[in-house]
């Protein structure tokens, strides 16, 4: 572990150096002053970060990857890598598979010397799999986790102190709430690589067919349960693709946002200083979202019967067939219906050109409380070298967490469907690029300001895929009413925390 210090001390001091070069003025990047209540949590302001504004700073700072690289591990240098991530699956978009190729073409270049050995794993079984690794000493070196995993593992000592600065960036490069969710107990543990919010999206033919604007979404969730309903009911396609499989992030990342919007939450997360100690699950918010969703499901069936097994991935088949009307997405949704629409021939091609020229994007609903969406996106850690199988190349380590969460890649990475880490990101020719080329990106990302991250407890993990799903399923199967399914879910959460 000596070693290990020196080479931090020495990242330092290299970034130091560095900073007070010429590629410092890139580094000192001027971002509207965050104010307001969510905020405070985020770091980002509604008020200024709108689309123009994203808009207005693209493509207006240039930056040479190769010489920060240089700066913090030359680029002569020859090591070993080992890394796990969850990358590009087969229903990705045809620009999100050759963005992960250039990526690694592009490590490679800079780096020729570093061999690495990686592993691209499932969205839902990464965490597990980690865990596994952690407890047989076989871990990588570097895992990419979403944003929801990593304090889990900082708590039980399985990561490494690790922040920015040992990569060359300044802390004030990301933002407060990316920052959160890679500390723990005061101390820093990885680098944000991406950082991403939702929106909804919808089919504004099946809307015209319904009756409904096609070009104005619901404005609230209360709305939203309206237009679902009468969506079905006119036309016999499903209103809104609910989504509630345990065990898996696309439940809480669509819940969650109701659940806040009405007042509710998990713990209290979604006040401006939150302590994670009061529970919110079982109050008056919480069970006026879990009624929400049973009205759908059980009062109306104005949703997919499959839900309570559906990933938002299970929604794309009916979406494309112009059977679904409403979903919560990415951006990169939209380059998924366009390879679909692609792929589709006769009959089927002709309704799915159709979904795609219908697709429209916009902010989520309003609650009685807020507008509230999940502050997401993912993270770098580099691993414990006590738990890493042949131990740690720590300047390989420092390399590939430099490489890909700077200005170029952290943006690049996020091609289709999140936002750099990296705030130098949003100034980049790349960045000013991806908003020419895909359609409605500067909505999602214009959420960023109503975003509110997951609960920064060891816990989170247990209870977004586990316990919030549960009481979902409780509730919507009416094994239990809402009331007792959040009241349940309460005394899980309370279990949880008393050791139980």
């Amino acid at each position: 572990m000596d070693k290990v210090q020196r080479h931090l001390l020495r990242g330092q001091i290299n970034r130091r150096s560095f900073l007070t070069g010429a590629a410092a003025a890139a580094a000192a990047i001027s971002f509207p002053r965050m104010v307001g209540a969510q905020s405070a949590q985020t770091g980002v302001d509604p008020a200024t970060w709108t689309p123009e504004y994203i808009n207005s700073i693209a493509g207006t700072e240039t930056y040479d990857t190769a010489a920060e690289l240089n700066a913090i591990v030359p680029l002569d240098y020859s090591g070993r890598l080992t890394y796990w991530w969850v990358g590009p699956t087969e229903a990705s978009a045809q620009i999100d598979k050759d963005m992960n190729d250039a990526f690694w073409a592009a490590f490679s270049e800079y780096y020729p010397n570093i061999t690495v050995e990686k592993q691209n794993l499932d969205y839902n079984t990464l965490a597990d799999q980690f865990r596994t690794a952690a407890l047989g000493n076989s871990g990588p070196m570097v895992v990419k986790l979403p944003i929801l995993n990593g304090v889990e593992f900082a708590s039980k000592g399985q990561f490494m102190e690790f922040g920015p600065a040992d990569v060359g960036y300044a802390v004030e490069d990301f933002w407060p709430g990316a920052m959160k969710s890679v500390t723990w107990d005061g101390k820093t543990y990885g680098v944000p690589t991406n950082n991403e919010t939702m929106a909804l999206v919808w089919n504004a033919g099946i809307f015209e067919e319904a009756g409904l604007d096609p070009e104005t979404p619901p404005a609230t969730w209360d709305q939203l349960v309206e237009y679902s309903k009468q969506i079905h009911d006119s036309t016999g396609k499903f209103g809104y693709g609910l989504v509630a499989r345990t065990n898996a992030g696309n439940t809480p990342f669509r819940f969650m946002p109701k659940a806040w919007a009405y007042g509710g939450g998990a713990l209290d997360e979604s006040q401006d200083a939150p302590t994670y100690q009061d529970i919110y699950i079982n109050n008056d918010g919480t069970k006026a979202a879990v009624q929400a969703m049973y009205n759908m499901y059980v009062r109306d069936k104005s949703v997919p019967t499959s839900a309570l097994t559906n990933t938002q991935t299970e929604n794309q088949d009916p979406f494309i067939a112009s059977q679904l009307a409403m979903v919560i997405s990415h951006p990169s949704e939209y380059a998924v219906m366009l390879d679909r629409a692609s792929k589709a021939t006769g009959a089927d091609k002709e309704i799915a050109d159709g979904v795609v020229a219908n697709m429209r994007y916009g902010y989520l609903p309003e609650g009685p409380s807020r507008r509230a969406v999940v502050f997401g996106g993912s993270n770098v850690f580099p691993v414990n070298p006590d738990i890493v199988d042949g131990g740690t190349d720590l300047d390989a380590v420092r390399a590939f967490i430099a490489f890909s969460t700077g200005p170029e890649w952290s943006t690049k990475l996020a091609w289709v469907g999140s936002n750099p880490g990296n705030l130098r990101g949003f100034r980049t020719e790349w960045m000013k690029e991806r908003l020419e080329t895909i359609k409605n990106l500067d909505v999602t990302t214009s959420m960023l300001p109503y975003g509110i991250p997951f609960p920064v407890v060891p816990e989170s993990n247990d209870i977004m895929l586990g316990i919030v799903p549960d009481m979902l399923q409780n509730a919507l199967t009416e094994t239990m009413t809402v009331d007792e399914a959040c009241e349940d879910a309460a005394s899980k959460i309370e279990a949880l925390y008393s050791g139980m």
